[in-house]
């Protein structure tokens, strides 16, 4: 089981790193359009939260996903991907642990999957 969670942790962290290099090369060449001029940063960055997401048009919590083409959000697919790695090792682990009866490693990895995927929802954000 453990050479298939670290065959799958380096994949995907390789995937991941590789979305967020070029998420950033695109950026910083100027492919991608940004959200947020380069120019208008020094304006906006002082600027209370409300005001800022007045200002620019930044989404907020997961919206950021219809914005992810955009060169200023772009990173953020990779950094997703790169907080999801665990997930998806677990998950490849689960029918190998059901099918070989561990079904406590299978319940504990089920759990981690629960947790993080609750994590990151932000149904734990405590109402922020």
């Amino acid at each position: 089981m453990e050479l298939i969670y670290a065959r799958w942790l380096g994949w995907c962290t390789r995937v991941a790193l590789t979305v967020l290099s070029a998420a950033f090369a695109a950026y910083a060449l100027g492919l991608l359009e940004p959200l947020v001029a380069l120019e208008r940063l020094p304006q906006v960055w002082a600027l209370p939260l409300e005001r800022f997401l007045a200002a620019t048009g930044a989404p907020t919590h997961w919206d950021w996903l219809g914005v992810a083409l955009n060169g200023d959000y772009a990173n953020l697919l990779g950094i997703a991907m790169l907080g999801m790695v665990s997930v998806v090792c677990y998950l490849r682990l689960l029918a190998p642990l059901v099918r070989t009866q561990e079904r406590a490693l299978a319940v504990i990895a089920a759990s981690q999957i629960a947790v993080l995927v609750a994590a990151a929802s932000g149904l734990l954000s405590g109402g922020h």
